[in-house]
């Protein structure tokens, strides 16, 4: 792994960045970073090249600092917020002014729905709890999900992130997870449910679970079994994917998953934002990572790949070919 060194251009340019993501920002500073943005031509360069690296990131804290001057960063911060309880966060949320007008959050927007979550994670952070039905929910690190316990139901709805359920029996109300692209129904049974960029994700680790999308198209997922469910389609997979339940242990187990899932699954326990250029996001990955120690993680990464790990600052971190054509 290498530890980069940078021409000044290029490390002002990271070192405004974190200042503008760090919650701090005002007129002042914005004029100064808009004077050292004009002081040289190499200084727009650089950050252009930054913008154009990240995939638009700095253009999205810029254009969201313009618009709630000082308050993206603190936003960010509170957000970030593993061990905050969530009346605490919303009161502090409240505090900021930044939701006039629905900047950050929307009614209907994932990262409203996260924050405002019956149950979360932070990042870095897993959960366990105890259910009113006594059935037993994980939650892996970035996780959010709403809780519909009545009567008549026992509905989850998974908003983010990862859980892993033991589910307790009661025939009368069959116990639901729901996510963006259907519901999953158990009775009696323990299975683990990702909510990924453009699926769902079910392994089933004891008895069985019945898939359905909204179209009516259904599946039975049987012990040992797993299913990717898509918006028009369920797709049953033939791998065994149990492995992927042993973040509860604080691993990252991977049989044969491309590096940009990989980073993916480490993302909700590492501060800061990694980049993987395109030309190395497909390759093969194989072998168990330390959630808890995603450093750890990067350098067996660059050990065992054709590539090399560029740290920049705390925030930034780098992935591309080792020998770049």
């Amino acid at each position: 792994m290498s530890q980069s060194r940078l021409d000044p251009a290029a490390e002002g340019a990271i070192n405004w960045m974190v200042r503008l993501s760090a919650g701090n920002t005002d007129a002042a500073l914005q004029a100064q970073f808009d004077l050292w943005l004009a002081s040289d031509p190499s200084h727009a360069q650089a950050w252009k090249r930054l913008q154009d690296r990240l995939g638009g990131a700095c253009q999205t804290v810029r254009s969201l600092d313009r618009r709630a001057p000082g308050q993206a960063g603190e936003a960010r911060r509170v957000l970030l917020q593993p061990t905050t309880s969530r009346r605490d966060l919303l009161r502090s949320v409240a505090a900021l002014a930044v939701f006039g007008g629905g900047l950050w959050l929307g009614s209907r927007s994932q990262m409203g729905e996260a924050l405002l979550a019956d149950m979360r994670t932070g990042r870095g952070e897993r959960r366990s709890f105890t259910l009113a039905d006594g059935s037993r929910l994980n939650l892996d690190a970035g996780s959010a999900v709403d809780l519909q316990f009545d009567a008549e139901q026992r509905l989850l709805i998974l908003r983010q992130g990862s859980l892993l359920i033991q589910v307790a029996a009661d025939p009368a109300r069959p116990l639901r997870v729901r996510t963006a692209q259907g519901d999953v129904r158990a009775l009696g049974t323990r299975f683990l449910v990702s909510q990924e960029a453009q699926a769902t994700r079910v392994v089933v680790l004891e008895h069985s679970v019945r898939a359905r999308l909204p179209n009516g198209a259904e599946l039975d997922i049987q012990e040992g079994r797993a299913a990717l469910l898509h918006s028009q389609r369920i797709e049953a997979l033939n791998t065994d994917q149990r492995h992927r339940a042993d973040w509860l242990n604080g691993h990252l187990n991977v049989l044969d998953d491309s590096l940009q899932a990989v980073v993916e699954a480490l993302s909700p326990y590492y501060r800061g934002f990694v980049r993987v250029e395109p030309e190395v996001r497909g390759l093969r990955v194989q072998g168990v990572f330390p959630l808890d120690e995603p450093q750890r993680a990067f350098a067996a990464l660059a050990e065992t790949l054709p590539v090399r790990i560029e740290h920049y600052s705390p925030w930034l971190t780098l992935i591309r070919a080792k020998n770049p054509s």
